[in-house]
């Protein structure tokens, strides 16, 4: 074994093992990601290192031994929130994803396609390239469009949800998506389980077994999570989780690298109803009904989102194994072992027959569209994971004068110019990400001093950092505000979080909001939350800021009880 520290060393590398250039591609794919599993290419897609690639390999089955294993890429993901670079430009994504929806039509009818897009980046970035990369040619039947993570926002009145709808439909009209070919706009959480049940449904209802199903979206709004929580679901057939592994999910954007499936249940008129059945008997049960496990998940989901929903399933296998998630021995390379003294473990693994899958229709994953002009294409894995929501949000208010500055980390920056009374900022961003209020005199030097230090704390790595990142740049925004209680807009600051600004009726305000240069900066009117700034407590003695509020869970499916 090596010395720690050397061992480190290779982690930090995001290096462990050496390619063989000699041996051909496997035609196995990586049951994580999809890509052609190869020992050939350490910077390339699917690649598993030499040494433990031929000890899958060896034996009778020969290449399909690696049936069933990760690539290096995936395991890291999976085990240590780590990204290797790979040499896969966005065209490549664009590229497989346009390929795959201008196949024939199979059973004689096109794909419905099923986008995803993350309801904290509205006006969604690749929702406007839809049209052009689906072209002319391709013979879809129908989109439906799924607004996600709505469990990190937090509830600023009664009804956000039937306006965030409204929003995400908007955002489709205005991408010129509209009419016929879009059945429907849900609102989900792919990581909680909030809607889910009643996207399945929907899916059951209008699509029924027609024809395949695509999973679209840009890179990083939970196709893989909802590609894995599908897969648990009545929505695939009851054997399939035992036979089709999970997606790579992590918070590194473009995870998925080709394309996965699973086979959609035919839903049979005795499977709906069996189906409703269990819904309805789900939901005249209280918390205090469940199962000691069962509540401690539902905590445990309270504490990621504000909205929470159970996915369950109907049709079960009476014997059923366990997935292997990642195991290191069994799936991929052991980082700390030597790879060729690692013990082969031999599992029989499920199998579809021919007769199963003959005249299936398949649910696929395609990679995720890659976001231009995004603050998070600059970052770090470490840094992503910190700007990155992966809990519900806290919004942290403020109340600022003209001649003071909000900073959000040191990748935004939104200056107080101009006006004649306080204003209200409230911020909606990773909790993780610091928020610092300094005055115009002192804010460039604020800025020069603490960026890729604790205080601002992304990005990170001092001096020599911030010379390769680049400069925050300025626009200037005109607002007037409707009133003390509902913001006028937002100031979306790329993928670090928003700013809504909060001012008097008919106060007028300018100001200058910052961010990296090559990023996009959005003032987004009407605001996604306009009453977020009363989700505060009461002002801070001596500062600007207001004690933070966290609104309570609401759990889908559950008879409502007294219990918080």
């Amino acid at each position: 074994r090596e010395p720690g520290r050397e061992r480190r060393e290779r982690r930090e590398r995001g290096a462990a093992g050496q390619p063989d250039s000699s041996v051909p591609p496997s035609g196995v794919s990586c049951s994580g990601c999809g890509a052609e599993l190869q020992c050939c290419d350490g910077a390339a897609p699917g690649f598993v290192p030499a040494e433990k690639y031929q000890s899958l390999s060896e034996g009778p089955a020969g290449a399909a031994g690696l049936r069933g294993a990760v690539c290096q890429r995936c395991w890291l993901l999976a085990h240590y929130g780590r990204a290797l670079r790979l040499q896969l430009p966005p065209e490549q994504h664009r590229l497989v994803v346009s390929a795959a929806l201008r196949r024939p039509p199979r059973h004689g009818r096109g794909p419905l396609l099923l986008y995803l897009l993350d309801v904290l980046e509205l006006p969604d970035p690749v929702l406007p390239q839809l049209p052009g990369l689906l072209g002319p040619d391709v013979p879809a039947a129908g989109l439906l469009v799924v607004g996600n993570k709505v469990d990190l926002l937090p509830a600023d009145s009664p009804g956000h949800l039937g306006r965030l709808r409204q929003r995400v439909a908007a955002a489709c009209a205005q991408a010129g998506l509209r009419g016929a070919p879009l059945v429907d706009v849900r609102l989900v959480s792919a990581k909680t389980g909030f809607g889910l049940e009643g996207l399945v449904s929907r899916l059951q209802r209008s699509w029924k077994c027609a024809g395949d199903v695509y999973l679209l979206g840009a890179t990083n709004s939970g196709k893989s999570t909802l590609f894995n929580t599908l897969l648990r679901s009545d929505y695939c057939k009851s054997r399939a989780p035992d036979a089709i592994d999970r997606a790579t999910v992590s918070p590194w954007p473009g995870t998925t690298l080709n394309l996965l499936k699973f086979p959609i249940i035919n839903p049979t008129c005795d499977r709906i109803f069996r189906r409703q059945e269990r819904l309805k008997e789900e939901a005249t049960k209280t918390e205090d009904q469940l199962s000691s496990e069962e509540r401690k998940y539902l905590n445990h989901l309270k504490k990621q989102g504000y909205l929470v929903g159970e996915v369950g399933r109907t049709f079960q296998r009476q014997k059923s194994s366990p997935v292997v998630d990642f195991d290191p021995d069994m799936l991929s390379y052991s980082i700390d072992e030597d790879p060729r003294h690692s013990p082969r473990k031999h599992e029989e693994r499920e199998e579809f027959t021919h007769n199963e899958v003959k005249d299936a229709r398949w649910c696929f994953d395609t990679p995720g569209i890659v976001k231009e002009n995004c603050v998070l294409n600059l970052l770090t894995e470490k840094e992503v994971k910190l700007v990155l929501p992966t809990c519900a949000i806290i919004p942290r208010t403020f109340i600022l004068k003209p001649g003071m500055v909000l900073f959000l980390a040191a990748l935004g920056r939104v200056d107080y110019l101009q006006g004649e009374k306080p204003a209200w900022f409230s911020v909606v961003a990773s909790n993780l990400l610091p928020v610092h209020i300094a005055t115009l005199s002192n804010a460039d030097a604020i800025y020069k001093k603490h960026a890729g230090q604790e205080l601002l704390k992304v990005p990170m790595g001092g001096e020599e950092r911030m010379k390769e990142f680049p400069p925050l740049v300025p626009q200037d925004i005109t607002l007037e505000g409707i009133g003390t209680t509902e913001a006028v807009a937002d100031i979306k600051l790329s993928s670090a979080g928003w700013v809504a600004v909060t001012a008097h009726a008919e106060e007028k305000l300018l100001l200058r909001a910052y961010t990296p240069k090559g990023t996009a900066l959005v003032v987004r009117e009407p605001p996604l939350l306009p009453y977020i700034s009363t989700i505060r407590g009461a002002r801070i003695a001596g500062t600007a800021a207001y004690r933070t509020k966290k609104p309570p869970s609401l759990v889908e499916n559950l008879k409502t009880t007294g219990r918080k």
